[in-house]
């Protein structure tokens, strides 16, 4: 069962496109598997369940990474480049790196953006903004919260036992296997990452910062994977170079650009 619900968990998580982290560094508690059983078990998840999984969650991955301590250079930079953006959009959010060498970031329901060693180290200060300013554009826009939503109760719905009261029956280990399956197979659409292309720009513009900085992170992407859509980008996403070019065109037609 623990196995199960660190499969589970993997859909509370936002990521750029890129390597995912182990889910071996996560260790799921009691506490947060019982409220995700009684949320897949009533068919219903509130936003207010998905930040608080979410939180669980996050304090679980931090005890399972190496993160980097408060005077270490990595959380200084860091610290440097959000010291303007502890809330955003009226969420208020927590920052952390990560010490390992993948390429990737993620952010959470709850406000959490976690940044890897990997990707600080080839993206300059702007980038880095840039990609968080795509992360977290998922979580305002609420794809995580939806995604993780219609995944439980698609399930739950279609196989609950004695379901004809309106009311779900205790569900079984295989049908909670089925729920499982359907989060690892969920992914954003291509609206979904333009919209959060476009938050990150939105970002970006409003606070004035480079909005190419969006595009030159696309594009240091691309040569991570010989020009296609980052390392592990879906075949239904658009593809880094394209979204680059996106940039560019629209940052020229803002005047923000030659």
């Amino acid at each position: 069962m623990i196995q199960l619900m660190k499969r589970i968990i993997i859909i509370l998580f936002v990521g750029f496109g890129l390597p995912t982290v182990s889910l071996a560094q996560i260790k799921i508690n009691s506490n947060l598997m019982q409220a995700l059983m009684e949320a897949v078990g009533s068919a219903t998840i509130s936003d207010a369940q998905v930040a608080e999984l979410s939180r669980q969650a996050i304090v679980e991955m931090d005890a399972k990474n190496p993160v980097a301590a408060a005077n270490d250079p990595y959380t200084v930079r860091l610290n440097k480049i959000v010291s303007r953006h502890h809330t955003i959009s009226g969420l208020p959010v927590n920052y952390k790196v990560y010490k390992v060498p993948d390429v990737n970031a993620f952010a959470t329901a709850d406000g959490s953006v976690r940044v890897f060693k990997g990707l600080m180290d080839i993206m300059t200060d702007n980038e880095l903004l840039a990609v968080m300013g795509h992360e977290i554009g998922h979580v305002i826009n609420h794809d995580t919260r939806d995604a993780m939503k219609r995944s439980l109760q698609r399930s739950a719905i279609r196989d609950a036992v004695g379901s004809t009261s309106g009311k779900l029956g205790e569900l079984s280990r295989s049908q909670l296997g089925d729920v499982a399956d359907n989060l690892l197979g969920a992914s954003f659409s291509r609206q979904q990452e333009t919209e959060a292309d476009d938050y990150s720009y939105g970002f970006l513009k409003r606070y004035g910062y480079n909005v190419l900085a969006l595009a030159t992170a696309f594009e240091k992407l691309a040569k991570l994977n010989g020009g296609q859509g980052g390392p592990t980008f879906l075949s239904s996403h658009p593809d880094s170079q394209a979204r680059a070019q996106r940039v560019r065109d629209r940052a020229r037609r803002d005047g923000l650009a030659k």
